[in-house]
């Protein structure tokens, strides 16, 4: 197939939809029409590189083909954005190593497992290592006091998170001393020290893939920061309900800033920390009577009813 044929490449209202519903459904990417020029252009250059010469035909190799699964990871990595870096709200972090991870610990039974951490959508790693760099720093041994785990869907992000390799612009929250201690600089690029960076234990992991979720084990702790705001309000709550699941009771849920449960799930209750808000899954026999319940259960109604949440 030329270029000129690739460049020409349009997605027809029904390819768009069938898109869109695919990867909805595979992996809770949520397209709309805003975003519909970004995956024509995007899907093109897959339907290129492989000479497909349509649409329609790379849309049923993703469906039929025996590589489909190869396939889809690559065209994850061309659809998804991973911006990040180390330190982010960081405020958020200095809570979980603050007051969440004494928390847990005083809860602990004496002679009991680690906290287990779990940062669903790590992206290029910057948020587990950051994990593990605050508890050191505040004290805490990694394998004794904490674990942490560490998943994406894309394969490019964990190549690079397991390469621990980053550029400037990943430390721009980052103080010198810091970054020197725990990285080693070469040829304008820091690659992370070996105390922080065994760690951290990175998977391949599809948050909307019950038999790769069963591999997992009950969590004290869930990270997935800014990541469903990409979701719609569906898939939203398949993902929640996957963190409910493998929650402990008494365990926290920690979500971006921008993000919220308000109107997709009454499960978890606010909890107000000194430095920030996270969610907390209540402990058996818990009452959830506080205002944000009742706010999260009446949008929950209003979502329900208008049709955009019905299950």
């Amino acid at each position: 197939m030329s270029l000129l044929q690739s460049a020409d490449l349009i997605l027809t209202d029904a390819e768009f939809r069938m898109f869109r519903d695919f990867f909805r459904d595979v992996c809770g990417l949520s397209f709309g029409e805003d975003s519909r020029f970004l995956l024509e252009k995007r899907l093109a250059r897959r339907v290129r590189e492989l000479e497909l010469g349509s649409f329609r035909s790379y849309y049923y190799m993703l469906r039929r083909d025996e590589s489909g699964e190869q396939e889809l990871a690559a065209v994850i990595d061309e659809l998804t954005t991973n911006e990040t870096y180390f330190f982010r709200e960081r405020n958020q972090l200095e809570a979980l190593v603050g007051e969440v991870l004494p928390e847990l610990l005083d809860r602990r039974v004496r002679g009991g497992p680690p906290i287990s951490i779990w940062s669903a959508g790590c992206s290029s790693g910057e948020e587990p290592y950051t994990i593990v760099m605050m508890a050191m720093e505040a004290g805490y041994v990694p394998g004794r006091d904490f674990r942490v785990y560490a998943s994406d869907i894309s394969r490019r992000v964990l190549h690079k998170a397991r390469q621990g390799i980053y550029r400037p612009a990943s430390f721009r929250e980052t103080e010198p001393h810091v970054q020197r201690r725990h990285f080693n600089e070469k040829d304008g690029h820091w690659q992370i020290s070996d105390d922080v960076k065994r760690h951290v234990m990175f998977s391949r992991l599809n948050l909307l893939d019950p038999s790769r979720l069963g591999l997992l084990g009950t969590m004290d702790v869930i990270l997935c920061r800014n990541v469903i705001i990409y979701f719609d309000i569906e898939t939203k709550r398949q993902v929640i309900d996957v963190f409910s699941e493998k929650l402990q009771s008494g365990g926290y849920l920690l979500l971006g800033h921008a993000e919220s449960l308000i109107n997709v799930t009454s499960a978890f209750e606010l909890r107000h920390l000194k430095r920030d808000l996270v969610y907390r899954k209540p402990l058996p026999g818990e009452e959830r009577t506080d205002p944000w319940h009742a706010a999260a259960r009446a949008a929950i109604r209003v979502t329900d009813t208008d049709g955009r949440g019905e299950r």
